[in-house]
């Protein structure tokens, strides 16, 4: 069975404000001091809950095409979820790149 995209919320949400995450985090910023590199193995709990709130707006079938949205799509989703829209596109991007994974 596929992976879904409330699946991979969860397995994003897994280091959320963990120690170890936030170091990581650290080691990844670049010289404005963000790391959206990292975001995706170490989110922070504002950008988790943003996620969840992206995630929570979906159809149920943008929930099953979460694969091939649009970025128009991603950005109305992030716009009506209240999300920052690189942190959907990040998101978005990785889930597509963990599926060809499988």
């Amino acid at each position: 069975m596929p992976l879904t995209i409330e699946q991979y919320l969860a397995r994003v949400g897994r280091f959320v404000d963990e120690p170890f995450a936030k170091q990581l985090r650290k080691q990844f910023q670049d010289s404005r001091g963000t790391s959206e590199l990292a975001v995706l193995q170490a989110p922070s709990r504002d950008e988790y809950e943003q996620l969840c709130r992206l995630v929570a707006v979906m159809t149920p079938q943008e929930k099953a095409d979460a694969d091939r949205l649009s970025d128009p799509q991603i950005q109305k989703l992030a716009a009506d979820a209240g999300a920052d829209t690189a942190l959907a596109a990040i998101f978005f991007n990785g889930f597509v790149l963990e599926l060809r994974k499988k």
